[in-house]
Order: C-alpha cells, then sequence, then structure tokens
C-alpha cells in the first residue's frame, strides 16, 4: 500500500494531447455500429488475452489514427492514460444496491502502431494493475474525502483528473434480448460520468452478443466524436485480418 501510495503521488501529469486541456461547457457524444461478440472472444483466446484487452487496445488504435489524422506528432512512446473502474465487489454480494468500484490509471499505448503489439501491452499493463493494490487504495481514498468538505474533495479531484485524458469502461450487459413492455429492447447505451479536467468519455457496453461502443467528449477538446468512435470497428478490422494471417 505505501508503495502504490508513493507511485500515485509521483504519477507525472498526463501527455499533453488535444485528448487534455481547459473544458468547456458543451458535450458531444457519439455511438458506432456494434461489434459481433463471438468474434471478440474468438480473437482474444486466440491472442492469450480477454475480452476487455482486445476493446481497450482498438480504443487506443482509434484515438492514435485520429491525432494522425489531425496531423498531431504521435511518438513511440506516447501515452493516454484511462482511468479504468474494477469491480471489488464479490459474486455473492452482486445484487446488492451502491457502487463498490476501485479505479486504475491504465497508460494506453497510443505511440505503438502495430495493431497486435498494441494488444500484447494493454494485456501486460492491465495485469500489473490487476495484481496491484491500486484499486483499493482509490476506493479507500475517495470513500474517505468524499466523507470530508468540499475544500477537500476538489483538491483531490483535480490531482487525480490531471494524471489522466478519459474514462474508460467496458460493462458486460444481458446476454439474451430483454422486453420493454412488451418491446423487445434493440440496443443499450451509457455514457460515462466525468470529474474535474477529464474530457473524454468511452463506454463500452456488450448486449445480446454484440458490442457497442459510445464517446462522450468536451466540445472545446474534441468537437466531431464521431470521427474518433468512426475507427473503433475499422481498428478491430485490423487485429482480425492479422491474427487471421498469423501462425
Amino acid at each position: 500500500l505505501a508503495t502504490e501510495i508513493a507511485r500515485l503521488a509521483l504519477m507525472s501529469d498526463d501527455s499533453k494531447t488535444r485528448f487534455k486541456g481547459d473544458l468547456g461547457v458543451s458535450k458531444r457524444v457519439a455511438w458506432a455500429e456494434p461489434l459481433n461478440l463471438h468474434e471478440v472472444k474468438t480473437i482474444s483466446k486466440a491472442l492469450g488475452g480477454s475480452v476487455n484487452d482486445v476493446l481497450l487496445a482498438a480504443v487506443a488504435g482509434a484515438l492514435r489514427d485520429y491525432l494522425v489524422e489531425q496531423g498531431d506528432a504521435v511518438p513511440e512512446d506516447l501515452q493516454v492514460r484511462a482511468l479504468i473502474p474494477v469491480n471489488l465487489r464479490s459474486l455473492e454480494k452482486a445484487a446488492q444496491l451502491g457502487n463498490f468500484f476501485g479505479l486504475v490509471f491504465l497508460s494506453m499505448p497510443v505511440g505503438i502502431a502495430n495493431p497486435l503489439e498494441r494488444v500484447y501491452e494493454v494485456r501486460r499493463r492491465m495485469n500489473e494493475l490487476k495484481e496491484s493494490y491500486q484499486p483499493i487504495l482509490a476506493l479507500g481514498l475517495l470513500g474517505t474525502v468524499g466523507m470530508g468538505p468540499n475544500m477537500l474533495q476538489q483538491p483531490l479531484l483535480d490531482i487525480l483528473s490531471s494524471k489522466a485524458s478519459a474514462v474508460m469502461t467496458n460493462v458486460p450487459g444481458p446476454r439474451e434480448p430483454i422486453y420493454l413492455g412488451g418491446a423487445r429492447v434493440a440496443e443499450m447505451m451509457f455514457w460515462v460520468p466525468q470529474s474535474g479536467q477529464i474530457g473524454l468519455g468511452v463506454s463500452i457496453l456488450s448486449y445480446n452478443n454484440r458490442v457497442h461502443f459510445g464517446l462522450v467528449a468536451d466540445r472545446k477538446l474534441v468537437d466531431d466524436p464521431e470521427a474518433v468512435i468512426s475507427r473503433f470497428a475499422g481498428e478491430f478490422e485490423k487485429l482480425l485480418f492479422m491474427t487471421l494471417m498469423g501462425p
């Protein structure tokens, strides 16, 4: 725990990209055509990773492609940190109300051009974070400060938000179609809440064997989120092709 506290305290601010900066007032949202969940699971199994690894790698590729199109420099060591919620609730308590999750800072390998290398790097980094105390530390820290006055809460939020550019979460939804008032629910979507100076939110939701992507962005930073999220499917297609062509 002491090591995690020191690591969090000494963590530098996130890289200076167009995804990080002073926020405005308006938000823009966009969503993409869903992916086939069976295909995502097949690729993740072939690469020895998880569905989350593959999807986050596709997100990193989409962010990279967008920066390149905008004419921004994308060095190999460029990192764009994302705050990712980690569920800490046991299965026995899954039906209880309220939130019980920690947060981890994942450095998205945006600087890596090769889609396969991105998956392996995301998997390596996520495994390190899962084995750390960072989620528990974040839960305890936010829970403790959350009971205090705003003069304590706001500085902590400012510090944490300065170290990341986005919030990203992957939520498993119903595996079978559900109905509301006798009508079948065709698709689902949700938007990730953001705090402090974080202006980008990526939401991933699986429902009825399809994976849905949503993106909410601060208009002052990214006024065309559809140009970012439309690249998700293309990045997965690249990964699919490279996996099929591999040994």
